[in-house]
């Protein structure tokens, strides 16, 4: 019996995602200067005001203001039509110091803050990665370069900046990917273009060159704007808030996640430090073919720097077991987020891309490396 999954994701343009690319903003400009500051930055946006908050204790000093702005330009919104846009938006700063309480047990070497964290790999997709959240992301992606180059240059020139995607893959009785059932795709645009053209556009310039002709087929559903308009978005067509979207972030549903989310927050938050871990350690294990896929768990308590638990699951994929697989990670990485930190080079600005379009399947983050095959594959 064959079933259905879905996952979706939206473009950098939604309001949440606004929101989390200022905050990494804000984090990156700061590692320019202060790789050892402590950030946990939090952006609220809505028609016309971006509120930028949390706990930051550093020695550098940024201009909040020109950060904003500047991301929200390069995100696209640039025109006064849109009701929320880089030159005219107010920002309000409400930063303040990280409390002491918690940089007693962070200076040690500790976790920043208890808490769980998951990461996930599988074989159906060369990302190691599942299915339908990595074409989501891709058709994302796709519609945002459109956007870019060629706005007013005569391929859809009429988009803006906000947009969703979703995608439902069909699989069979073993987890194997059979074809793409659905696609829905909700894009922003301007007032004097006919849905219909905007249908026939996203079919013809996105959704047929990123998904793979051989998993489409005449059943194939196509929903373009389903609503029938989506000129009112962004900012002003509904309030932002950083890390409000972190099922888009992570797997798309279909592996958990943890307990917290991960823009604005420096790596001495396991939150995000040792989700990177999860992933780059169960990526490495599909990879070396330990597993078909592969989930694992790692557990923190404020303060300790050693993981409370580490917890595998390889779905019965395993050419060892379960347990095995979790006394190899113990014996070969040190998973303690001083060491997480070293190894995957965190002190960096190298945040404000992984803002959008997701935090895994994406080779340009150290996370996603394999330089982990070799030893694992000793276990084989």
């Amino acid at each position: 019996m064959s079933y259905f999954f879905t996952s979706e994701s939206v473009s950098e343009g939604h309001p949440d995602k606004v929101c989390d690319a200022i905050s990494d903003g804000i984090l990156d400009a700061i590692y320019k200067e202060d790789p050892n500051a402590r950030v946990a930055c939090e952006t609220f946006v809505t028609t016309g005001l971006v509120l930028v908050g949390g706990e930051i204790t550093t020695d550098a000093y940024i201009e909040v203001q020109d950060i904003v702005r500047d991301t929200v330009r390069r995100i696209g919104y640039t025109k006064a039509e849109y009701k929320f846009d880089s030159e005219s938006c107010s920002v309000l700063n409400a930063i303040h110091s990280q409390s002491p309480d918690i940089a007693m047990g962070v200076d040690t070497g500790g976790a920043g803050d208890q808490g769980i964290m998951f990461g996930y790999a599988c074989n159906q997709t060369s990302e190691l990665m599942p299915m339908p959240i990595m074409y989501a992301h891709k058709l994302m992606k796709k519609l945002a370069q459109i956007r870019k180059r060629n706005h007013n240059k005569g391929l859809m020139p009429y988009l803006r900046p906000d947009s969703k995607s979703q995608v439902t893959i069909e699989y069979d009785d073993n987890n194997k990917p059979l074809r793409v059932d659905a696609v829905v795709i909700s894009t922003q645009h301007d007032g004097d273009v006919k849905q219909s053209k905007i249908k026939r556009d996203v079919i013809e310039h996105v959704i047929k060159k990123v998904i793979p002709e051989k998993y489409i087929d005449k059943k194939t559903k196509y929903f373009v704007n389903p609503t029938g308009r989506f000129e009112i978005g962004g900012p002003h067509g509904d309030s932002g808030l950083t890390g409000r979207k972190i099922i888009v972030d992570t797997y798309g549903g279909w592996a958990p996640h943890g307990g917290g989310a991960f823009s604005g927050k420096d790596p001495s938050k396991v939150d995000r430090s040792a989700t990177y871990a999860a992933r780059h350690i169960a990526k490495n294990i599909v990879a070396a073919k330990l597993a078909k896929e592969c989930l694992v768990q790692l557990a923190y308590a404020i303060g300790v720097a050693q993981p409370i638990s580490v917890y595998v699951d390889t779905k019965g994929t395993g050419v060892i077991s379960d347990t095995e697989i979790s006394k190899m990670i113990m014996q070969e990485v040190d998973l303690t987020p001083k060491e997480i930190i070293k190894r995957l080079k965190l002190r960096a600005p190298i945040y404000q891309p992984t803002a959008a379009y997701g935090h895994f399947g994406r080779n340009e983050f150290s996370w996603e490396q394999l330089d982990l095959v070799t030893k694992f594959k000793k276990y084989k």
